[in-house]
């Protein structure tokens, strides 16, 4: 018998391990835990790897007194259910009709799929701040926008940890003006 037979002994021991594995990957320094969860790049069903995923955010959101869910532009995550309780709902786009829709339409679907207090957006990497008024965000607050940044871009290209960026940098000042609107600092 194994675990898909109802084999609850291997379930059991399966689940410690699986614990184990998850803590194990959690890089931890200044204040802060990381995990990265990929996803698959295979064709199929993705049933039994998203139920984990939503039980691994549950253990994490009941260890930390933050999570952080970073997922894939598009509403795939949350059609699935990955995500079906949050506290903050922040949507990042870009100056661009395509990001506008995406947004809108994760709200939307969020509306009806999940539980969350407060959300708002935050436009990214924009050339100027007088594209704001071409937006059509409507329904949304806006929690921060970030015009563009070469001291990030240049992090980003050089492969190094955007936490070394200081405070007063475009994305890290934008980032805390985000937080601070939306209630979190």
């Amino acid at each position: 018998k194994n675990v898909e037979d109802g084999d609850t002994k291997s379930a059991v021991e399966l689940l410690g391990e699986a614990k184990y594995e998850i803590y194990d990957a959690i890089k931890e320094q200044d204040g802060y835990a990381f995990i990265a969860i990929g996803r698959p790049e295979t064709a199929g069903c993705y049933c039994r790897i998203n139920s984990y995923l939503k039980e691994v955010i549950t253990l994490l959101s009941e260890q930390f007194d933050y999570v952080v869910i970073d997922g894939e532009a598009g509403i795939e995550q949350i059609n699935r259910r990955v995500m079906e309780k949050v506290t903050h709902l922040v949507l990042v786009t870009d100056a661009s009709k395509k990001g506008c829709q995406v947004v809108k339409t994760i709200k939307n679907v969020a509306d009806e799929l999940v539980m969350y207090e407060k959300a708002g957006v935050i436009v990214n990497r924009i050339p100027d701040k007088k594209v704001i008024e071409l937006m059509d965000i409507s329904g949304l607050p806006l929690l921060s926008v970030i015009e563009n940044d070469m001291k990030l871009a240049e992090a980003d290209i050089k492969g190094e940890n955007i936490l070394t960026l200081s405070d007063d940098d475009r994305i890290v000042a934008g980032a805390a003006e985000a937080l601070c609107n939306i209630g979190l600092i």
